[in-house]
């Protein structure tokens, strides 16, 4: 049965290097390839629902918007998407982050065609988390010696492209302010609120206030 994916990778060469890889199963059906984490967003957004991406493979550092906040995004808007991190970093912040974002495995980019198709069967038919081993000893290290630490933070921070004034601004939607009420808080135009409204909702891919609550509770913005 054919399974379609998608790959999120800002350079040219390593696209290649992974469409040639994948080529060699013709059951994969790639259905795009993505430079960035807007792109990506992009490209889901015109897609059928037969056409969405069981899996997509996430670089994690692109231009633009990187992949921990692509994944983080993406999550809350598509939940039937498994992403597998296909990185070169293998550095502690980087695998819980990811993991905190929702990545369902994370693998290393000199990984064999063989061991990215077994990745892909792994998530879809046994609910896995595929990891290369290098990332899996380093992951069970670190869980390790969290058990020993006192205090766990559990927050999350707001995707970096939201600026100051966005943050400011998102914060009081997320409790459910309109524009006017905002406008008077913050000592702006109605207008200006409006314009830093429509920002957010086109950095966040999201259209309504339901969704962007709906995203910052499922990644503890509040």
């Amino acid at each position: 049965m054919a399974v379609n994916i998608a790959l999120t990778e800002d350079n040219f060469i390593n696209r290649n290097t992974f469409i040639q890889k994948i080529k060699m199963y013709p059951e994969l059906n790639l259905i795009f390839t993505a430079e960035n984490g807007h792109h990506c967003l992009e490209e889901l957004k015109g897609l059928p629902l037969q056409l969405i991406p069981q899996v997509i493979f996430m670089d994690l550092e692109m231009p633009e918007m990187d992949g921990i906040e692509t994944i983080q995004i993406a999550t809350s808007m598509y939940p039937q998407i498994h992403f597998i991190v296909l990185t070169v970093f293998d550095d502690d912040d980087k695998i819980f982050e990811a993991i905190k974002a929702g990545a369902s495995g994370y693998l290393l980019k000199h990984e064999t065609a063989a061991v990215i198709n077994d990745a892909i069967i792994n998530v879809l038919e046994f609910g896995g988390a595929p990891m290369s081993p290098a990332i899996a000893r380093k992951t069970m290290y670190l869980l390790s010696r969290s058990i020993h630490e006192t205090e766990v933070s559990t927050s999350s921070t707001v995707p970096k492209i939201i600026t100051e004034r966005e943050h400011e601004i998102l914060q009081h939607l997320i409790n459910g302010w309109d524009a006017k009420r905002i406008a008077t808080e913050l000592k702006l135009s109605v207008l200006t609120v409006r314009k830093h409204i429509a920002n957010i909702y086109t950095k966040l891919h999201v259209t309504s206030k339901a969704q962007i609550i709906s995203l910052a509770h499922k990644n503890k913005w509040v």
